[in-house]
């Protein structure tokens, strides 16, 4: 085995852009690692996994992919690349083969939050404003949750209905934090998610945007990966 220290590639979920990364970047390069982030267009799963390959390319030695949200579909068709070694989901979708983001909502259990999605427009999916907060980003600070609401960058429905063709967990040994006050992935959920891929648990208190709001956390489960 080769003692390189691996690559982190993060990829960001729907309605966000990779700035939100920041935090763990800075405490990841602090740590010693190259560290790269994604910007997905977030229009088509397909465009979202070419744009992490490209990324993954760039990369000197073995890759830890991790996904936010839905970056957990990106990195699951995209982990399949060889350079990539591990997969870290951050209350992430981890589907299975022919499973998108679509095909695993579509049946919320009784009582489960509802994400404050708006209806299409043009093909494009927002979150309500107003409640933008309350959902995604319930520990992040006021005036940054605020500018998250606004910033919103569109999410493709094609992106939403993304279908996997091979999940990379499969093959290659994967981690996951599960968000304990996540009102936008039920925490239930992600914790069915993460037995199924065969993941190395790890349960932290923190909302949807935990790797904006808990950076150290989310650092911590990323370097756990990359050290084993």
């Amino acid at each position: 085995m080769t003692n390189v220290r691996p690559t982190v590639v993060l990829v960001h979920g729907g309605f966000v852009d990779g700035a939100g990364w920041e935090g763990v970047y800075r405490i990841l390069r602090q740590d010693g690692y190259d560290v790269s982030i994604v910007q997905n267009p977030t229009l088509s799963l397909a465009g979202d996994v070419a744009a992490t390959r490209q990324i993954i390319g760039q990369a000197k030695g073995p890759v830890v992919l991790v996904g936010h949200s839905y970056g957990g579909v990106v990195i699951t068709e995209a982990g399949n690349d060889p350079k990539v070694s591990k997969l870290v989901y951050i209350a992430a979708f981890a589907p299975d083969k022919g499973e998108s983001v679509a095909s695993l909502i579509k049946d919320p259990a009784p009582g489960a939050p509802v994400p404050p999605i708006l209806p299409p427009q043009n093909g494009f999916l927002f979150l309500d404003k107003a409640k933008f907060a309350a959902s995604f980003a319930a520990d992040v600070e006021t005036e940054k949750a605020q500018f998250m609401a606004d910033s919103q960058v569109p999410w493709g429905i094609a992106a939403l209905e993304g279908a996997v063709s091979e999940a990379a967990w499969k093959k290659k040994p994967s981690w996951y934090l599960v968000a304990t006050d996540d009102r936008m992935i039920p925490p239930a959920v992600q914790r069915i998610m993460s037995q199924r891929a065969g993941a190395t648990v790890v349960e932290s208190e923190g909302s949807h945007a935990i790797y904006v709001s808990q950076p150290a956390a989310v650092a911590a489960i990323i370097r756990m990966a990359a050290q084993a």
